[in-house]
């Protein structure tokens, strides 16, 4: 194990569990190769999972333009979910239980069968029980919500929270579906899946890849989320936020 990448592991999981933000690593660190930043959300996930948490799946980060922009990055990154992350749909959000927390709408797969490795869209979609709608709860543990690749890769991609709406049949078709995030029944936010990549599958082929060259397999019942489809909305208390994806239904949560 590398010590200094150990320590810059505690580092974040002390500013997680203290909801304190800290400067991001690469002022101290600029040196830090993409590399070492999942090295580090390695052994930050690994903190929760020491803790009791559990694996239920990847997600998949800044893999539409919006998001792109919205961070100041231009390469899409992955992180690690865990059963503590998981939010009632429909239920109530602590806002003070984070940071600087954000919402965003995404599509979540159910993977259905092992699936790790270079695959076409077709095969990804073969070993997809279901599509749901969902949003994604992210929360850099960063000074500001600023950060390079490197720096929130180690940061596990801002994974904060997650939660989904109806599973759907995914044999429909998913290219280009519209998707509107509403804050108490105002439109905020208006796009289509074909944000993702394109087509919301290749966010599906990414995670199979890039959780192949980590030495992992996304097992049936994990989740695999998209990617965010609009730029994340900063919440506040007293926010019902809801994302609809056509023809798949809506999902929303309460804020307090």
């Amino acid at each position: 194990m590398n010590a200094q990448y150990a320590g810059l592991a505690e580092r974040l999981d002390k500013a997680l569990l203290t909801k304190t933000a800290m400067p991001q690593i690469t002022l101290a660190h600029p040196e830090l190769p993409l590399a070492g930043a999942y090295e580090i959300q390695s052994l930050l996930v690994h903190r929760r999972l020491q803790r009791g948490e559990r694996r239920i799946g990847m997600k998949m980060g800044l893999t539409s333009r919006a998001k792109m922009l919205q961070v100041g990055v231009n390469e899409m990154s992955w992180g690690r979910l865990t059963d503590a992350m998981l939010l009632e749909e429909g239920g109530v959000l602590a806002r003070d239980a984070y940071i600087h927390p954000r919402l965003e709408p995404e599509l979540a797969f159910l993977i259905g069968k092992p699936l790790s490795g270079k695959v076409t869209a077709a095969q990804a979609l073969s070993a997809v029980d279901g599509v749901a709608p969902a949003m994604e709860l992210v929360d850099s543990r960063y000074l500001d919500f600023k950060f390079t690749l490197n720096d929130v890769v180690a940061d596990n991609s801002s994974a904060a929270g997650l939660v989904i709406g109806p599973w759907c049949s995914p044999t429909q078709d998913l290219s280009n579906l519209g998707v509107v995030l509403e804050v108490n029944g105002m439109v905020i936010e208006t796009a289509s899946t074909a944000a993702i990549l394109g087509h919301p599958v290749r966010a599906l082929v990414a995670a199979a890849r890039l959780a192949a060259e980590a030495g992992e397999t996304l097992h049936p019942g994990d989740i695999v989320m998209s990617g965010g489809l609009t730029a994340a909305h900063s919440i506040s208390p007293g926010e019902t936020v809801r994302a609809t994806l056509q023809n798949l239904g809506f999902v929303s949560i309460n804020v307090n």
